[in-house]
């Protein structure tokens, strides 16, 4: 048995391709179109202290990837590059030290933005009950080259608290899920 494709246009030719033809009736599987990249998975380089009652950027100054350089690790600011719009998913931690026992609600948040102006505001929350503990966030979203995703976190407890960070207890990374 012979199997045979019939299609009048495979796709426009550009990175989101998955095959190309060369009319001949040669199909070219397009690596690029399968990965799911860009990609980058970053760390804090310590503890960071995070004040009351206002959400603070968390800091992220080390990289375990970054296939397209689209992290900064001076800002803690992930950047659709050019070309590289898409469906993209993010996820992201923090871990509190239990440096003092404390109680209180605390609120990881993903800001995802564009020009400036949020995009996105995607929040998992927890609750602090005086031990060394932590949550996680994530959510997917349609982002356009240019947009920025940053992770933030809060709590109430009435004074400055540590986040702890011990082989990657705390971490941000985010991969292109597809392209536009």
């Amino acid at each position: 048995m012979t199997s045979k494709l019939k299609v009048n246009i495979l796709a426009d030719g550009g990175d989101n391709a998955i095959m190309t033809s060369n009319g001949s009736g040669t199909l070219t599987l397009n690596n690029a179109a399968l990965k799911n990249t860009p990609a980058f998975l970053a760390f804090p380089s310590g503890n960071q202290t995070i004040s009351a009652g206002a959400f603070t950027k968390m800091n992220f100054a080390t990289e375990k990837y970054d296939t397209d350089s689209a992290f900064d690790t001076s800002t803690s600011l992930f950047t659709v590059p050019s070309g590289k719009a898409g469906k993209y998913f993010f996820y992201a931690s923090v871990c509190w030290l239990n440096s003092s026992a404390w109680s209180g609600q605390y609120i990881m948040r993903l800001l995802a933005q564009r020009s400036g102006s949020d995009l996105s505001d995607n929040r998992g929350f927890g609750y602090h009950t005086g031990s060394e503990e932590g949550g996680t966030v994530q959510f997917s979203i349609d982002l356009a080259v240019g947009d920025t995703v940053q992770f933030q976190a809060y709590h109430n407890s009435g004074a400055s608290r540590d986040t702890y960070e011990s082989t990657g207890t705390n971490r941000f990374g985010g991969y292109r899920l597809i392209g536009a």
